[in-house]
C-alpha cells in the first residue's frame, strides 16, 4: 500500500474512533498516534496524517454542511460513521487541501479506494456521488468557473437571442399568399401593357 494511501487509512480510522468515541478532542492526538503505532509503524507520512486530521476536525462544521447540502436525504447522522469520516476527509482534501500536491481527483479517488476497502457494499458509489457533487459545484481550481445564477443568465440571454432571431426572420419573409399575388399583379400587369 503507498505510503500516502495507508496515511490516509491510518486519519480514516483515527477519526472513525474519534467520532466513535463521542467526539472527544481532547482524545483525537492519543488516537492519532495510537493509530500511527499500530498501522503505520516507521511511517515517514505522520505529519501529513496529523495535517488530515487537525483539518477534518478544524472543519468539521462545514465539512458537515457541505455533506449535508450534496446529500440532502442523508442527514450527517444517518450516514454511516465510516462513510461519515471518508467523506469528512475526501471533501478536507478537495476544499482545503494544497492543489498542487493533490489534485481533487486524486482526493476524489482516494476517498472513493478508502470506502471500497472499509465501508458497506455501496459505499465507494456513495462517496463519489457526494464528493462528485461537490467538485461539480466547485469546478476545477485554477480554472474560472461561472456560477450557477451566471450559467442560468446566459441561458436566459441565449433563450432571449433565439427568440429575437426567429421573430425577426419572421418579419422578413413574405407571406407564401403575398409573393403568389404579387407575382400574379405583375403578370396582369404585362398582359394589359400589351393590349
Amino acid at each position: 500500500m503507498a505510503s500516502r494511501h495507508l496515511a490516509r487509512s491510518i486519519a480514516m480510522q483515527t477519526l472513525y474512533e474519534w467520532d466513535f468515541n463521542e467526539k472527544n478532542d481532547s482524545m483525537a492526538g492519543q488516537i492519532v498516534e495510537k493509530n500511527i503505532a499500530e498501522f503505520g509503524p516507521g511511517l515517514e507520512e505522520t505529519e501529513f496524517i496529523k495535517r488530515l486530521v487537525g483539518g477534518v476536525l478544524e472543519n468539521l462544521p462545514k465539512l458537515d454542511a457541505i455533506i449535508e447540502k450534496a446529500a440532502p436525504e442523508w442527514p450527517i447522522n444517518q450516514i454511516a460513521m465510516v462513510d461519515r469520516n471518508i467523506l469528512r476527509l475526501g471533501l478536507y482534501e478537495l476544499l482545503f487541501g494544497n492543489y498542487e500536491e493533490v489534485p481533487p481527483k486524486v482526493a476524489i479517488n482516494e476517498a472513493i479506494e478508502i470506502a471500497k476497502n472499509f465501508g458497506g457494499e455501496t459505499s465507494g458509489k456513495f462517496v463519489n456521488g457526494v464528493l462528485g457533487t461537490v467538485y461539480r459545484e466547485i469546478g476545477e481550481p485554477g480554472k474560472d468557473y461561472p456560477t450557477r445564477a451566471e450559467l442560468a443568465k446566459k441561458k436566459e440571454e441565449e433563450r432571449e437571442k433565439e427568440e429575437a432571431k426567429a421573430a425577426k426572420e419572421g418579419e422578413s419573409k413574405p407571406k407564401k399568399g403575398k409573393k403568389k399575388k404579387k407575382a400574379e399583379k405583375t403578370a396582369d400587369a404585362q398582359d394589359r401593357a400589351e393590349v
